[in-house]
């Protein structure tokens, strides 16, 4: 059975620069691994105590507790950045897509976060501009893989 292009690993010949893909890699790990440890603690401890965020940050949200914040936070920044992460270290072609994706996702996170708390913080600005670099780096990794092999 043929695997599809989108997905194959991306060929010997390619234009598409390794660092590309070992930068992206690196930072979708960083995030994962990130939002694997948030999501994971605001999961098993839903008042937010162990991470020391007060339930009245979410008085101006739709949720009681942090639970399914925590959820979203786990699977898709946590396990969603880490499973593309490993395929853009293995230099699959959905790297560059994966990361336009996720990256997006971060950054109308980090804006609904902070529009429904009413407050900023370092680690909001941070992650904020991780997603911006998460976009164009996949952005650029996906115009590297349209040129053509043989200029």
């Amino acid at each position: 059975m043929k695997r599809s292009a989108f997905i194959k690993p991306d060929g010997a010949g390619s234009v598409a620069p390794r660092h590309l893909y070992l930068r992206l890699g690196a930072l979708q790990l960083f995030i994962g691994l990130g939002g694997i440890f948030g999501g994971w603690m605001l999961v098993t401890d839903p008042d937010g105590s162990n991470l020391q965020l007060p339930l009245r940050l979410l008085e101006h949200s739709p949720f009681r507790d942090y639970f399914f914040p925590g959820l979203i936070l786990l699977i898709v920044n946590g396990i969603g950045s880490c499973v593309a992460g490993v395929l853009s270290l293995l230099r699959m072609k959905v790297a560059g897509t994966l990361g336009v994706i996720l990256g997006g996702f971060l950054v109308a996170w980090i804006l609904v976060q902070v529009f429904m708390i009413r407050e900023v913080g370092m680690l909001h600005v941070a992650y904020f501009l991780l997603g911006v670099w998460e976009i164009l780096m996949g952005w650029r990794l996906r115009i590297s893989l349209r040129k053509p092999e043989h200029a």
